[in-house]
């Protein structure tokens, strides 16, 4: 998990399976927290406060932090650390299994240096109620470009259409390996999704919204008619209708198809009567 080294004496071991790099430049941390804009009436949750040195400028600009730490070791630092400060709350546990609702309430913005392996279940955590108002993260450089990709861009791809019809992406900064410890193979990048007022897709029908975006892009280099027959095992009559009436063009293939496209599609098949098939 990508932390931030904070205060003195030694710190706990560098533990991989948990994918720990640590960031130290002050400039770009206080820029990742800047990008968040909090408030001091904010409550911000931290995912993987490392050593806490985000944690620290979050303190001074937000009214409360709370902060989920999966390593054990680090959740003893920190809390030693925050002993006096009795609006910083240090959880022990999964942010995965986290129950944001209980934890944070319905109102607070979210942060996070996350472990590269497990990117895309924080964002589809994180775009799923109860909604932070806006999130802050540090990525791989590639995982944002594909966040951020417009139709028919090579970095198009199912995530893009995922997180576009909940969430507006916007690309902050870009940063360097070299600025870790230990330095990461690939260089990072800080991103800002802001939720929209009205998502494309009903929040309720994210997951099989989710399931057929991932089958169609699995054949991402077939025509959209044998796509939507694919997936759904629909009649070429059918499939066709349904493509007229989501304005897609039979013969487009899923990297130039829009995630407003993709919405009225998954609409028009009928979210909750069909099952995407991989």
């Amino acid at each position: 998990m990508a932390r931030a080294p904070g205060g003195r004496g030694r710190h706990p071991p560098v533990l991989k399976r948990f994918g720990q790099h640590f960031l130290s430049d002050q400039k770009i941390l206080t820029a990742i927290v800047e990008a968040l804009a909090p408030t001091p009436s904010d409550t911000v949750v931290e995912v993987g406060p490392g050593r806490g040195s985000l944690t620290d400028i979050l303190a001074e600009r937000s009214a409360r932090v709370i902060a989920v730490e999966i390593d054990r070791a680090l959740v003893a630092q920190l809390r030693e650390k925050y002993r006096d400060r009795p609006t910083v709350e240090i959880v022990e546990g999964d942010f995965l299994e986290t129950d944001l609702s209980a934890l944070a309430g319905k109102d607070f913005l979210l942060i996070g240096n996350v472990p590269y392996n497990i990117t895309t279940p924080i964002l589809f955590k994180t775009l799923e109620p109860p909604i932070p108002a806006r999130s802050v993260f540090l990525v791989q450089r590639e995982v944002a470009a594909r966040m951020a990709a417009k139709a028919g861009n090579e970095d198009y791809g199912a995530l893009t259409v995922n997180v576009a019809v909940v969430a507006e992406v916007e690309q902050v900064m870009s940063v360097a390996a070299a600025v870790f410890n230990p330095p990461p193979k690939v260089d990072s990048a800080v991103v800002r999704l802001t939720p929209l007022e009205h998502p494309l897709v009903p929040v309720a029908s994210l997951p099989s919204f989710r399931a057929f975006v991932q089958a169609a892009f699995g054949l991402r280099r077939k025509q959209m008619l044998r796509v939507v027959r694919t997936v759904r095992g629909l009649s070429t009559e059918v499939a066709s209708e349904v493509l007229e009436a989501s304005e897609i063009p039979p013969s487009a293939r899923p990297e130039v198809v829009t995630p407003g496209q993709f919405a009225n599609l998954f609409s028009a098949l009928g979210s909750e009567a069909h099952e995407s098939q991989p």
